[in-house]
């Protein structure tokens, strides 16, 4: 019987931000040494203001978005040029995991999605540049979908997508409360700190073996 089994992407799939901070992946460790951004300022005047209330919701794009903000951090340079930094250095895939599901992938009776609170050009580079087409059915990404995890209305639209459901989706994520919101909507969701979280679910075992 085919399943749907969904993964977050940052403390998931890739090694970065997580709920859990000794899990966590900086990507700005040398921001202000190459680009002369302080992160803390970034992080606080940027990632938790105008790209959390509107790039990650798809209202502006992660340039025009950059574009307003990098000059009162200090940064003058092209906001592309930062935000191919960003990528670059935000990128670094959990390669255990996707071993993983790449041994699911070969069962047939699974389908896999992304599911993640994500800006357009992150969620293309992701898909494309960073080869997660290979393994996925798709990718929903808050800005594609228009409000963030854990609204029930990003549930609502993932559910809209793929149609009934023989059995509960699966999800994988580090975020206590997307898990809440996920259990709300009728999945079954696991949270995520390890690559074993992931192996040892028993759908997934019987799976593996």
């Amino acid at each position: 019987m085919t399943r749907s089994v969904f993964f977050d992407v940052d403390g998931v799939l890739v090694h970065g931000i997580h709920h859990n901070p000794d899990r966590a992946r900086r990507w700005d460790a040398n921001l202000e040494a190459d680009m002369g951004v302080d992160p803390r300022r970034f992080t606080e005047e940027f990632i938790f203001d105008i790209f959390v209330k509107k790039v990650v919701t798809g209202q502006m794009s992660v340039i025009e978005a950059l574009e307003k903000r990098l000059p009162s951090l200090g940064y003058r340079g092209s906001p592309m040029v930062f935000h191919h930094y960003w990528l670059e250095r935000d990128s670094v895939l959990n390669q255990p995991l996707l071993e993983v599901i790449a041994r699911l992938r070969a069962q047939g009776d699974i389908r896999l999605y992304i599911a993640t609170n994500q800006e357009h050009l992150r969620a293309s580079w992701l898909w494309s540049h960073c080869g997660l087409s290979q393994l996925f059915d798709d990718m929903f990404h808050s800005a594609r979908v228009g409000v963030r995890k854990p609204d029930p209305a990003y549930f609502a639209f993932i559910a809209d997508r793929i149609g009934p459901q023989a059995e509960p989706p699966l999800f994988f994520d580090d975020t206590p409360k997307v898990i809440d919101g996920a259990r709300a909507a009728g999945w079954e969701a696991v949270l995520f700190d390890t690559t074993e979280d992931c192996t040892s679910h028993p759908w997934i075992s019987a799976r593996l073996a």
